[in-house]
């Protein structure tokens, strides 16, 4: 029998893979998952990252994991690739992951006008950015690259282990 530490452990790693649906009006669109959109849009926002093999999107696994991000940012984080889903479909009729990089631009530039998009564009880059240039034991940045980069040397003494 599952305790109910690991039941909502389950629960919690099985948030990125849940499924997300994606509306046009009444009907259902599409679905997709939030790391689909959420690996793209991160590429989308700072491609640099990739280039540079930080992996920003997989730390989001840490994010929606970790016991000190409140349950309502993560829902929130969701709701918002929902939201920028529906949003590709209004201005394109197709989800985010299948349109253009010009097209997801458009997209992102239309949503960053509201005020819910703005706030979850923000969060996302937020998120983003710890990954990049938080210490390589988060699992983000790969071989210290986000450092490398702004030729930057990490604080000392260094962690030996996520404290997560």
């Amino acid at each position: 029998m599952l305790s109910l530490q690991s039941r909502r452990n389950f629960l919690k790693a099985g948030f990125l893979s849940s499924t997300v649906f994606i509306m046009e009006g009444c009907n259902l669109f599409a679905v997709t998952t939030p790391m689909q959109t959420l690996g793209l849009m991160h590429k989308d926002l700072f491609p640099q990252a990739q280039e540079l093999g930080i992996k920003t999107a997989s730390y989001m696994n840490i994010v929606f994991n970790h016991s000190r991000i409140s349950d309502a940012d993560k829902t929130f984080l969701k709701n918002g690739v929902k939201w920028l889903n529906e949003e590709a479909v209004k201005m394109y009729k197709k989800e985010y992951v299948k349109l253009s990089a010009l097209q997801r631009q458009k997209v992102l530039a239309s949503v960053t006008q509201t005020e819910w998009g703005n706030s979850f564009v923000y969060d996302v880059m937020n998120y983003m950015f710890e990954a990049m240039l938080g210490d390589s034991v988060y699992g983000g940045n790969n071989h210290e690259a986000g450092w490398k980069w702004l030729q930057f040397e990490g604080g000392k003494p260094r962690p030996k282990q996520a404290y997560m």
